[in-house]
C-alpha cells in the first residue's frame, strides 16, 4: 500500500479534530507504557501514517484558533495534543533510527547473497521513507529542535558502535609511543582493512539517509551529518598522524606500511572531498591531509635515514666475491619501494630532499657508468630510485679493497652489478629506472667479467703463446692453470646464465691456445701431454659453483 508523503497529507481536506483526538490519544506513551513501547511504523505503518495525518490535522487546528485568539481553550487543547503527538513522534523516529543500524557493513554481511542486499534495501528505503515522514512532520508542527537532537543522539551512537565494532578506537600519543611493534602493527593492519568500510559505507551510508530524511533543508542535513560523524572520521585518520610520531615506525622496513596508509587516504580522497564538503565537516578534510602531509614527510625522512645508512654500512664483502647482503637486502627494498610508485610519486614531489646529490666519491662503477643516474627531466621518483642504486654501487665499489686479488675484486663487481640490474628488469623498476639505465649497465657487467678473465687468467693465456721452446710453455701453462684453478676455486658466479658465459669464453679464451700447443706436441715425442683439451675443460666446469 503506498502512503502519502507529507506534502500531500497537508493538501488533503483536514480530517475531523475529533478523529485526530481520538487516534493521538490512542497511542499516547505514558510513563506506563515506555518499557512496552513498540514502534507503529515497525509494526503496523497504515496505523503509522494515520497517526501522522491525525497530527497534520491539529496542526491545522491550531493554526485556525491562532488566528482567532491565542488564549482559547480549543488552542490550549489542541496544544495539548499536540506535546501528547510529539512525544510519540519522538519516541517512533528514535526506535527507527535505531532500527535502521549498520550492521550490513561488516565484511561478511558486504559479501552476502545479492537477494540479501535486495532485501536490506528494501528495508533500508523503506526505513528512510519513514523517517522523512516523521521528521517533516515533526519540523511542520515547530519541533525541528526534538528531531534535529533525537537524530544526532542515535546515529551518533550507531556510529560510534560501529567505529568500535570494525576496531577503531582512539588511542593517545604516549599508548601508541609504548605500544609493541607486534601490537602496533596489529592496529595498523585493523586500520587498513577498515577504513574504505568506514568511509566508502558507514559514512556514505549516513550521508545518503541525512539527505534523504532532511531533504527539505540542506543546511539541517549538513548540520546533522557533521555532528554524527565528524568525531569519528577524525578520529579514524588522526590514527595515522599520530603513527609518524612513533619511533617503532622509523626503521626502514616499516616505511611500506606507511606508504600502504598513505595510499590508501589518497585512494579515498576524492570520497572524503565529497562526504564532507560542507564547511561544518572541514575538520574532517583537514585531519586527512594532516595525516598524508605527515605519512608523506615521514616516508621522505626515512628514505634520507636509509640512504645515510647505507653510506654508513661497513661490512666486509664475501669471500668468493659472489653477491654481497647488502645488495640482497638493498635491491629487495627497492623493488618493493617501485610497487609504491603512485604513492612514491607524490611523496618526492613534495618532499625532494637537499641531500639527494651529494656526489659519491668516483669510482670503477661512475668511470664506467656515465648516465648512472636517471635523466635530469626525467620524474623525481626516477631520479631517487637510481640515486639510491649510485649510492650502493659506490659502497660496493669501495668494499673491494678488502680484496687482494684485483681479478676477484671485478669479479665480485660483477656479481653485484648483474644482481642489482637483473633486480631492476624484473620488476617495476625497470618501468621507473628506464631501459637506458638497464642497457648501459648490463654493458658494465660484461666490462667487469672481460676484466676478470683477462687479469684472472693472464698467466694462462700469456703461456698459450707459444715462444721458441713449445715443452717450456706447455710447462708455464699447466703450472699458471693449476694454480689459477688452486685460488679460484672458492670464487662464485650466483647468476646461472653469466656462470656459463664466462666459462664458454673461458674456453675461447684458454683451450683455443692449448690446442695449437697440442697439435705442436704431435710432432714432438721427448713433450709429454698431460691433459687433454677435454680433461681442462672438465676443470673449468667444476669453477664458480655456489
Amino acid at each position: 500500500m503506498r502512503h502519502l508523503c507529507l506534502s500531500e497529507i497537508m493538501a488533503e481536506e483536514c480530517i475531523s479534530y475529533n478523529y485526530a483526538e481520538y487516534i493521538i490519544r490512542k497511542w499516547e506513551v505514558g510513563a506506563a507504557k515506555l518499557n512496552t513501547f513498540s514502534s507503529l511504523f515497525l509494526a503496523d505503518r497504515n496505523e503509522a501514517y494515520k497517526l501522522l495525518e491525525a497530527i497534520i490535522g491539529v496542526q491545522h487546528a491550531m493554526n485556525h484558533h491562532v488566528k482567532l485568539s491565542t488564549t482559547s481553550r480549543k488552542l490550549v487543547g489542541a496544544q495539548e495534543l499536540m506535546q501528547i503527538a510529539m512525544h510519540r513522534l519522538r519516541y517512533e523516529f528514535s526506535a527507527i533510527l535505531s532500527a535502521t543500524r549498520s550492521s550490513n557493513l561488516d565484511s561478511e554481511s558486504l559479501n552476502s547473497q545479492d537477494r540479501d542486499r535486495e532485501t536490506t534495501a528494501t528495508e533500508s528505503e523503506r526505513a528512510v521513507e519513514d523517517l522523512k515522514s516523521v521528521a517533516e512532520c515533526m519540523i511542520a508542527c515547530g519541533y525541528a529542535k526534538e528531531c534535529v537532537g533525537t537524530y544526532r543522539i542515535v546515529r551518533k551512537s550507531i556510529v560510534d558502535e560501529t567505529m568500535y565494532y570494525l576496531g577503531i578506537e582512539r588511542l593517545r600519543n604516549s599508548e601508541l609511543r609504548n605500544m609493541e611493534w607486534r601490537n602496533l602493527e596489529t592496529r595498523i593492519n585493523t586500520w587498513l582493512r577498515v577504513v574504505k568500510i568506514a568511509v566508502q559505507n558507514l559514512f556514505k551510508r549516513e550521508k545518503i539517509i541525512c539527505d534523504a530524511v532532511f531533504s527539505s533543508s540542506e543546511k539541517v542535513a549538513e548540520a546533522c551529518f557533521a555532528a554524527i560523524s565528524t568525531d569519528a572520521a577524525a578520529d579514524l585518520f588522526s590514527f595515522a598522524e599520530s603513527l609518524c610520531k612513533c619511533k617503532k615506525v622509523l626503521s626502514p622496513e616499516k616505511i611500506f606500511r606507511l606508504l600502504d596508509l598513505y595510499e590508501v587516504i589518497s585512494d579515498l580522497w576524492p570520497d572524503i572531498e565529497l562526504l564532507f564538503a560542507d564547511k561544518l565537516s572541514s575538520e574532517v578534510r583537514s585531519q586527512a591531509a594532516m595525516a598524508q602531509l605527515k605519512l608523506g614527510e615521514t616516508v621522505s625522512a626515512m628514505l634520507g635515514q636509509f640512504e645515510e645508512a647505507i653510506r654508513k654500512e661497513t661490512s666486509p664483502p664475501p669471500i668468493g666475491g659472489g653477491v654481497h647482503p647488502l645488495t640482497r637486502y638493498m635491491m629487495n627494498f627497492l623493488v618493493v619501494l617501485g610497487d609504491y610508485d603512485a604513492a612514491l610519486s607524490s611523496i618526492l614531489e613534495d618532499w625532494s630532499p637537499a641531500n639527494v646529490r651529494s656526489t659519491p666519491t668516483k669510482n670503477r662503477f661512475s668511470s664506467h657508468a656515465s648516465g648512472g643516474e636517471a635523466d635530469a627531466s626525467a620524474p623525481e621518483i626516477s631520479r631517487r630510485l637510481s640515486w639510491l642504486i649510485v649510492i650502493l654501487l659506490c659502497k660496493l665499489d669501495g668494499k673491494t679493497a678488502a680484496y687482494d686479488d684485483v681479478a676477484l675484486s671485478y669479479l665480485y663487481l660483477a656479481n653485484n652489478l648483474n644482481y642489482v640490474v637483473s633486480k631492476v628488469r624484473s620488476s617495476n623498476l625497470g618501468i621507473l629506472i628506464g631501459e637506458d639505465w638497464i642497457g648501459k649497465h648490463e654493458l658494465n657487467v660484461k666490462a667487469y667479467l672481460t676484466k676478470y678473465e683477462k687479469i684472472g687468467w693472464s698467466d694462462v693465456t700469456s703461456a698459450a703463446t707459444p715462444p721458441a721452446e713449445v715443452a717450456e710453455s706447455v710447462e708455464l701453462y699447466y703450472a699458471g692453470f693449476h694454480e689459477t684453478c688452486r685460488k679460484q676455486r672458492s670464487w662464485v658466479i650466483p647468476d646461472p646464465i653469466i656462470r656459463e658465459e664466462v666459462k664458454i669464453s673461458l674456453r675461447k679464451r684458454i683451450l683455443s691456445g692449448y690446442r695449437v700447443l697440442c697439435k705442436r706436441m704431435n710432432n714432438m715425442p721427448d713433450v709429454i701431454v698431460r691433459y687433454t683439451p677435454q680433461e681442462l675443460d672438465n676443470y673449468l666446469s667444476n669453477l664458480f659453483q655456489e
